[in-house]
């Protein structure tokens, strides 16, 4: 255990500037662009009509108002989430092939540390820490941006403070993210375990060899199946393989690709997030996500056989 702690430690140690500050200059640069526009805008009011405006929400509309916001409130973290795919794919598409290109490698393999755990700890950085990390900024951006439209609303004559801190629905938003984190694991496998081998495999050009197989493969199959008339289906590989093994790491990816049934009582009072949550833990019923976290584990076992044996960049 505290092997593996170190070793986490040292990935963050590595990566922190690819991890932890790039999602943090994106949440600043989001943070900064909705108070600017909170500021600004309401400076022009006060300039074009002479004095402040008093907007007073009271009764239903108040409550209402606030349990939007308590829903919704993550979405100003959006930005942040996005770029987490992109963070967890350029992370494993280097994570072996860094260390083989620096010579750095030497040095860890006369430690006392076995090649899984060592390719285990990437995956434990990629698929655990990285997401939680940028989950927690994300958190930290919607609820210091809820806080700067509730001071705005206050200054315009509507408290929603009250309210809003009595809403259920402000505190299971980010447990409900949280509580996704499983189903994120099992769907990014293909991509993650992808990357982990193609690092492990790859001399040199490592983005070409990860990007280039999957998307020449699929567009020679698209050709043979429209010129020499063959029959299969180039699209389902496309769907199926193509966009697994590249965009899995996508956040949400799982809920555009399998479409999960969602029913839906109008007048059941189901929160956006908690219906997220239900439809990605429901995901879980098609075997295509459990098919590919076994090619997913079935590839990082390559790369720990791969690293084990190959030393040279």
């Amino acid at each position: 255990m505290k092997t593996m702690k170190w070793l986490l430690k040292r990935e963050m140690w590595e990566n922190k500037g690819m991890l932890l500050w790039t999602p943090v200059v994106i949440a600043g640069a989001v943070v900064a662009l909705v108070l600017s526009s909170l500021i600004f805008g309401n400076l022009q009011r006060i300039q074009m009509y002479g004095q402040p405006i008093s907007v007073t929400i009271e009764g239903a509309a108040r409550v209402k108002l606030a349990q939007t916001m308590a829903e919704l409130y993550i979405t100003a973290g959006m930005p942040v989430l996005v770029i987490l795919g992109l963070l967890v794919f350029f992370y494993c598409l280097g994570a072996l092939h860094d260390e083989r290109r620096d010579r750095s490698l030497l040095f860890w393999k006369s430690l006392p540390i076995s090649d899984a755990t060592t390719v285990l700890s990437k995956l434990l950085t990629a698929l655990v820490v990285a997401p939680l990390i940028t989950l927690a900024i994300a958190v930290a951006v919607g609820l210091l941006m809820l806080l700067a439209v509730c001071l705005f609303l206050l200054a315009h004559g509507t408290n929603l403070f009250g309210v809003l801190l009595t809403t259920p629905q402000l505190y299971l938003t980010p447990l409900r993210l949280v509580g996704v984190l499983p189903v994120y694991i099992l769907w990014a496998l293909p991509t993650v375990g992808w990357l982990l081998m193609v690092s492990s495999l790859a001399r040199s050009k490592v983005f070409l060899w990860a990007v280039g197989t999957p998307l020449i493969t699929t567009l020679l199959l698209v050709w043979a199946q429209k010129m020499l008339q063959l029959d299969f289906n180039a699209l389902w590989f496309a769907s199926h393989i193509t966009s697994r093994l590249l965009l899995s790491v996508v956040p949400g990816s799982w809920i555009a690709v399998e479409r999960p049934v969602i029913h839906l009582d109008g007048d059941s009072g189901v929160s956006v997030t908690q219906l997220m949550f239900e439809s990605s833990w429901s995901s879980l019923g098609n075997p295509n996500v459990w098919i590919g976290a076994a090619a997913g584990a079935a590839m990082i076992a390559v790369a720990i056989y791969t690293r084990r044996r190959r030393e040279e960049a």
